[in-house]
């Protein structure tokens, strides 16, 4: 039963009951053998914690901004599509879960409802996520529902201009329906088949040939702030600050669109560095554990995203799911910043953070991580 759940594996566990086969494994699954997803938990295992003895943590908060808004908690939910996968509510439910919860949601354009039924529904901020199409027209009419029905920010995803190959998929047929919000255009399903010849839904309207001229014209043709997702080196890291987006998710889609990447942890330290300050800095990926969550934001990142376990929340009680899941990393992370002796976000830094062994520190090297 939900209410006997007490972490995020045994909500997957228990959604991998209820949802069939081919859901879950779309959901679970990533690029041809998974290497940047068992990587991905591996790395985080590895990172170690310092507690620190002593300091009053009496109250521990974990309040923070993203953009200007002010959130309980720094962990909003991944623009995933199709919540509609895991429960027939989707992102009404999810949009509901995170405002109550006094966080955001960044909608997907990919999302079982329409961006303005998903706003309808909203009891706090949202993000809209798109993409840069073939159609310009159709780039600036999708930005502007957004502004239209009161969402607070642009994500555009940059890592899909190339179909993936999910060899889950494959094996299970599986194909994906078209989206709610492209009503209108004949899009046909998403066929995973890894054939030209298989139907390529999204694929057909997302612009192969998007170069950052492109994210130039969308910040420029929006009222919108524009945040990016997908970032995965230094180097995007600066030409973003030089793009003039006002924040960054380090992402690497979830191991769902290249295999054998570095994981989103590997490579924060970089891109933060990279940033200078200048936009702000979000990770996705892997994130488990309200530990996860303090790491991340020990090196650096401004807050992080959810992604598959907002779907496990969803498949085991909807909307109630949800919110339980979020319940489960605040108080978990309120657990860990305290027995750091970290009580505040701004306390958090990488040198209560450390790698391998205490015998390297014996031997005289200093264990904790540094900033490139």
């Amino acid at each position: 039963m939900a209410e006997d759940l007490i972490n995020i594996y045994e909500y997957e566990a228990l959604a991998k009951e209820r949802l069939s086969k081919s859901e879950y494994d779309f959901i679970a699954g990533g690029a041809t053998d998974e290497i940047t997803i068992n990587r991905t938990r591996a790395v985080y295992d590895a990172i170690m914690l310092r507690p620190r003895m002593l300091v009053d943590v009496s109250h521990v908060d974990i309040s923070t901004s993203v953009l200007g808004q002010e959130i309980r908690l720094p962990i909003l939910l991944d623009p995933a599509g199709a919540h509609g996968r895991a429960h027939p509510d989707a992102e009404l439910a999810s949009a509901r879960a995170a405002g109550g919860e006094g966080t955001i949601m960044v909608v997907s354009s990919a999302a079982s409802y329409t961006l303005e039924e998903i706003s309808q529904a909203a009891t706090g901020p949202i993000w809209f996520q798109q993409y840069l199409y073939r159609d310009q027209g159709l780039t600036r009419e999708m930005a502007r529902r957004a502004e239209d029905a009161n969402y607070s920010a642009i994500c555009v995803t940059l890592d899909s201009k190339v179909k993936p190959k999910r060899e889950r998929n494959i094996r299970n047929n599986y194909v994906s329906p078209a989206p709610a919000n492209y009503a209108g255009l004949n899009l046909g399903k998403y066929s995973w088949e890894f054939n030209p010849d298989a139907p390529r839904g999204l694929n057909d309207i997302r612009d192969p040939a998007a170069t950052w001229k492109d994210l130039d014209w969308l910040v420029a043709n929006t009222s919108l702030p524009v945040i990016v997702k997908g970032v995965m080196t230094w180097e995007d890291a600066r030409l973003c600050v030089e793009h003039g987006v006002k924040g960054l998710i380090v992402s690497n889609h979830g191991g769902r669109q290249l295999d054998t990447t570095f994981a989103t942890i590997e490579v924060l330290p970089q891109v933060v560095e990279a940033s200078e300050g200048r936009l702000e800095v979000y990770l996705d990926g892997g994130i488990r554990r309200g530990a996860d969550v303090v790491k991340a934001l020990a090196l650096g990142a401004k807050a992080v995203l959810l992604g598959r376990p907002t779907f496990w929340g969803l498949a085991v009680s909807g909307e109630a799911g949800v919110r339980d899941i979020l319940h489960i990393l605040r108080d978990e992370m309120e657990m860990t910043m305290a027995m750091c002796g970290k009580p505040t976000l701004d306390d958090l830094d990488s040198t209560m953070l450390g790698m391998g062994s205490p015998l390297i520190e014996a031997l005289g090297e200093r264990q904790t991580l540094r900033l490139p």
